[in-house]
């Protein structure tokens, strides 16, 4: 078989985050309790620094924002088992790995898959992996075997020629995303692809305290561009976890009953800009900031809000040292297929999709009344926080550290 080039066609990550009451049961095998006990929570923290450094590389001036750390990262690392030579050495200094094995990469995902899917019985989280594989080519074991046991990737193999090749692909997509996100790969496929990665995050999970929507009012919100905006603004008070930091405050609101996975809100203060906020970001402030949390009465005005974002991370990606990965001719994948192909695979385009809707019970379709404490009076309180400027968030579990999402909200009307 004669061929001018060959390509991974994409690493593709289609995420989404509703906050709702209803719960799936796991489908992720539980490891050994050899690789459990072996988790690391410093893998998990290379992979929030990763999610840093390319939310940075992302973020703009007045457009929402949402990327998942670590769907990013297990796409990545899934590639990464089939790198060599400078790309594979490219790839862990972006990833934040160098020094670490595959194989301790390895073991530590398959742990964080079912420590995240299992971290509350009110909450789903469900990632889904699978490799899509040309059946014109004869892919390593090593790496198909890999994939399967540790990322429990469904692998198949496609005829690529076939015009319903990436209907096959986007079906999977809409199932592991329970429907919210239709299509990630444009058809027809390249004929020259070699595979597809693609990874799906759905998380689903009501408030621990939910709002009431009976509460909730039209409030003004002032943009970036310092422009006025109306919208529904939901309002909660109570005892939260709550920081003020430097030149910002925080808050905490928990999913479900066992207090681990929750939206991190940060909101930087009228004198300051969420431009500044984002310049702090880092693992060790993260750290610093989560260890800082404490338990205050205060009042929360949160607007409502859908946010859906799509985008090529290969400009991102290579601003953060990734380049070579996607060079023709210079990148080199050779351990993921047999024969003299894997000098010519290269990343065409890693593309990250992402949905989110958050509202006073979670999803906007839920009906659930409010158990979340409310004011019947006015006490008085350690802080008012009230969202009605541009802010960051993320949703973080607590055990293992990892950052599934993280984003800002510029203007919650777009």
């Amino acid at each position: 078989m004669e061929m001018k080039k060959s390509v991974i066609a994409g690493l593709i990550t289609a995420s989404l985050l509703l906050s709702g009451c209803e719960n799936q049961t796991s489908t992720v095998p539980k490891p050994s309790d050899s690789i459990l006990n072996s988790f690391q929570k410093t893998i998990a923290a290379k992979n929030n620094d990763f999610g840093f450094n390319l939310y940075r590389e992302l973020s703009s001036d007045g457009e929402n924002i949402m990327i998942s750390p670590t769907s990013v990262a297990m796409d990545l690392t899934m590639a990464y088992n089939g790198a060599q030579g400078d790309t594979k050495e490219a790839m862990a200094e972006v990833l934040k790995v160098k020094g670490y094995e595959i194989e301790e990469l390895n073991k530590n995902n398959q742990a964080l898959l079912y420590l995240l899917s299992t971290a509350d019985p009110k909450v789903t989280l469900s990632i889904a992996n699978s490799v899509w594989l040309n059946q014109d080519f004869e892919f390593a074991s090593e790496f198909t075997n890999n994939v399967e046991a540790f990322y429990h990737a469904a692998s198949q193999k496609l005829d690529f020629n076939d015009s319903n090749a990436a209907n096959i692909i986007n079906k999977w997509v809409k199932k592991n995303t329970q429907g919210l996100i239709t299509e990630i790969v444009e058809p027809p496929v390249d004929s020259s692809s070699v595979l597809f990665l693609i990874n799906a995050v759905y998380f689903k999970g009501e408030w621990t305290h939910q709002f009431d929507k009976n509460l909730t009012s039209d409030q003004i919100f002032l943009t970036q561009a310092d422009q006025s905006v109306t919208v529904p603004m939901m309002y909660q008070s109570g005892s939260f976890s709550y920081f003020k930091g430097q030149n910002f405050q925080a808050l905490r609101l928990p999913y479900g009953e066992e207090n681990r996975m929750a939206m991190v809100l940060f909101l930087p203060d009228e004198d300051s800009s969420l431009e500044q906020f984002q310049s702090q970001l880092n693992s060790e402030n993260w750290a610093g900031w989560l260890s800082s949390f404490e338990e205050k009465q205060g009042t929360l005005m949160l607007p409502r809000f859908t946010i859906a974002y799509e985008k090529s991370l290969n400009e991102a990606l290579t601003s953060l040292g990734l380049g070579i990965a996607f060079k023709s001719g210079k990148a080199d994948f050779s351990g993921m297929v047999t024969g003299d192909f894997g000098q010519n695979i290269f990343i065409s385009e890693v593309k990250h999709k992402t949905f989110l809707q958050v509202d006073e019970s979670g999803t906007e379709a839920a009906a659930v009344t409010s158990t979340g404490m409310t004011a019947t009076s006015m006490p008085e309180y350690d802080f008012e926080l009230k969202f009605n400027r541009p802010f960051f968030y993320a949703i973080q579990d607590s055990q293992t550290g990892a950052i599934v999402f993280m984003g800002a909200v510029q203007n919650p009307s777009n």
